[in-house]
């Protein structure tokens, strides 16, 4: 905020699970953005959640998601909508554990997956290097089981690692920044609910199901070069011989 010559905004430090009468009687929010923690410990998480917890479990089952239903909680009971946007794990998205299943159906009873992102590779380079989504939530509006989620697979958009500097973004041969047609592109297919090939698709889902566009777009085979066939192949056998399926003679 401070890089941003942002000095007005209000800032409150404290928790999030201690601020629910500043969020409803003071904030009133109609747009929520939160990047919350993706491993939250005992002594941050709300005290009635952490009493659901098993004795061994010492950091978020929920892997964040539950930032999502806590916060929706509240908009469903000031009776009015907000729209959230999120960045989760992938785990989230795909949601193998009993704990994130039973999160996620909690939250469309109220509320509407509207979209999910699948956000580029070592995104929070070089803080950290989880591999992350973008949630999209329609707070207040309860999920249609014939409603179409969009699914972005939004992996590539033109910044490149570099060391000691992050993510670099890249020009074009005209100097022109290749991020700047990337999210034209993404934004488009977003807003008219478009399906392309290896970037985008939609899909009707529930708690049981996959939230990433992985599970649900075809396969861009004009993109397959004989060197990205070549690296898919050696990454593969990389794989077998580190897990001891094949060995190096």
């Amino acid at each position: 905020m401070l890089i941003h010559g942002d000095g007005n905004s209000n800032i409150i430090l404290g928790s999030c699970f201690d601020s629910k009468d500043w969020i409803i009687n003071t904030a009133k929010p109609n747009v929520i953005l939160m990047n919350p923690p993706y491993n939250c410990q005992r002594i941050s998480m709300d005290k009635n959640y952490v009493k659901t917890w098993s004795s061994s479990q010492k950091e978020d089952p929920s892997k964040g998601l539950y930032f999502v239903k806590w916060l929706a909680n509240i908009i469903n009971e000031m009776e009015t909508t907000a729209i959230m946007a999120i960045l989760l794990p992938v785990a989230c998205a795909i949601g193998t554990s009993s704990e994130i299943k039973k999160i996620k159906a909690d939250i469309l009873k109220q509320n509407t997956l509207d979209a999910v992102f699948t956000l580029p590779n070592e995104i929070f380079y070089p803080g950290a290097s989880a591999s992350a989504c973008c949630m999209l939530f329609k707070l207040g509006v309860p999920h249609q089981k014939s409603g179409k989620t969009f699914f972005g697979y939004y992996r590539e958009d033109g910044f490149k690692k570099k060391k000691n500097l992050g993510r670099v973004e890249q020009m074009d041969a005209q100097g022109n920044s290749k991020w700047k047609t990337i999210e034209k592109e993404w934004i488009s297919l977003y807003q008219n609910r478009e399906v392309k090939a290896g970037l985008s698709a939609v899909a009707s889902v529930n708690a049981d199901d996959e939230w990433l566009c992985e599970a649900y777009m075809e396969t861009d085979y004009s993109t397959i070069s004989d060197e990205i066939f070549q690296t898919a192949l050696n990454n593969f056998l990389a794989y077998q011989i580190k897990e001891g399926i094949i060995h190096e003679d």
